[in-house]
């Protein structure tokens, strides 16, 4: 059963980095009008905000400082503290946030020679309880507001700079929670960092177990946003072990949706599949998945199981890997597996919060 959302805590004054960039610069417009300030004020602020990188209204040293004080009074500025920052051998940089009211929140830097992509949070935990996540063992916390969920990038990117990385090049809403059970956080979020940012839709993926309304959603949306599908089993019967909102909205229902986000064009759909040895990676399993996805186009990401304390599962051998790859390759599916990254910092999703936070009881092979 799905968690009933907990409100996000709101502040009494808008926060400017979860503000629309549009109405950002209405509301700046007009406190600066009020204050008798040039126009061009406006612009300064934007500047600092978007391009900049400001941790706040401190830091935007072409204001004076009673403007920057009059700012403060007016908006709040959301910027969580990074409560611990791990870096792999690899390059791979996991930061934990801490927010305004003491939750905390993961984020992960992956370089590779010719990228960097950042992987956001969108929920303080998760609520879906898929049995092989990290996140959904650690449970549901509450929702994140857009300002939060942009302060990931912010904060990352401020980072990376200051650590000798190159600019982020592409966004993964493929940390804690689920984006799609987020809707009004998550697609202002997608607006601010495309319009804001200049980040293109392309360039920013959106991660789903199957949340069919707001596949629908994307569908309809002019941007060419890229979609992950958290498929990991090829029917409904395993699959509805593995995921709980199978039950509420079940593979057949889920395609449909995808089929209607396929024929809006342009949208790239990229299935992702969890190989957990003996559950998930049986050869006849991979027949059936090439069944399922084969009219997508799609390519799938193989994903080894990343264990988790508690457990009995254990993530795929190399070999059943290597035949899984195969078995879709001659039957014209795109198919590789996802090298694990940052393994000694615990960078897979929700591992660092779960090494201090108690999970749900551990699953029985036999339940499978």
């Amino acid at each position: 059963m799905i968690a009933t959302a907990q409100p996000t805590p709101v502040s009494a004054l808008a926060d400017l980095v979860g503000l629309l960039p549009e109405v950002a610069e209405s509301a700046l417009r007009e406190h600066f009008t009020g204050r008798r300030q040039p126009a061009y004020r406006v612009g300064q602020v934007l500047r600092w905000l978007y391009e900049r990188g400001a941790a706040g209204f401190a830091e935007m040293s072409d204001l004076p400082q009673a403007e920057r004080a009059a700012l403060a009074e007016a908006f709040s500025f959301t910027a969580p503290e990074p409560a611990k920052i791990s870096r792999s051998v690899d390059g791979t940089a996991k930061h934990l946030w801490r927010l305004a009211d003491g939750e905390l929140i993961e984020s992960v830097l992956i370089p590779t020679p010719t990228r960097l992509t950042l992987c956001i949070s969108s929920q303080a935990g998760c609520a879906m309880a898929c049995t092989f996540c990290a996140t959904g063992w650690a449970g549901y916390r509450r929702q994140l507001s857009a300002g939060e969920i942009v302060a990931q990038f912010r904060g990352a990117r401020r980072w990376a700079q200051e650590n000798g990385y190159d600019d982020i090049t592409n966004i993964v809403f493929m940390g804690m929670g689920e984006p799609l059970m987020n809707p009004k956080a998550v697609f202002p979020t997608l607006a601010i960092l495309n319009r804001g940012y200049k980040f293109g839709a392309r360039r920013i993926t959106i991660s789903t177990v199957g949340v069919v309304p707001g596949i629908q959603r994307l569908a309809e949306m002019p941007e060419q946003y890229r979609l992950a599908v958290s498929l990991h089993a090829p029917n409904h019967e395993l699959r509805q072990k593995l995921i709980p909102l199978e039950k509420k909205y079940d593979i057949d229902e889920l395609l449909d949706a995808l089929r209607r986000f396929d024929a809006a064009g342009g949208k790239r759909i990229t299935f992702e599949y969890v190989m957990i040895d003996g559950v998930t990676d049986l050869p006849e399993l991979a027949d059936e998945l090439a069944r399922v996805v084969r009219e997508f186009n799609a390519f799938v990401n193989l994903i080894p199981f990343n264990p988790i304390p508690g457990t009995e599962w254990k993530p795929s051998r190399r070999a059943r890997l290597d035949l899984f790859v195969e078995r879709l390759g001659r039957q014209g599916i795109s198919a590789a597996v996802r090298e694990s990254r940052g393994s000694d910092i615990a960078a897979a999703c929700g591992q660092l919060r779960a090494e201090v936070t108690q999970g749900r009881a551990p699953v029985q092979m036999g339940s499978i």
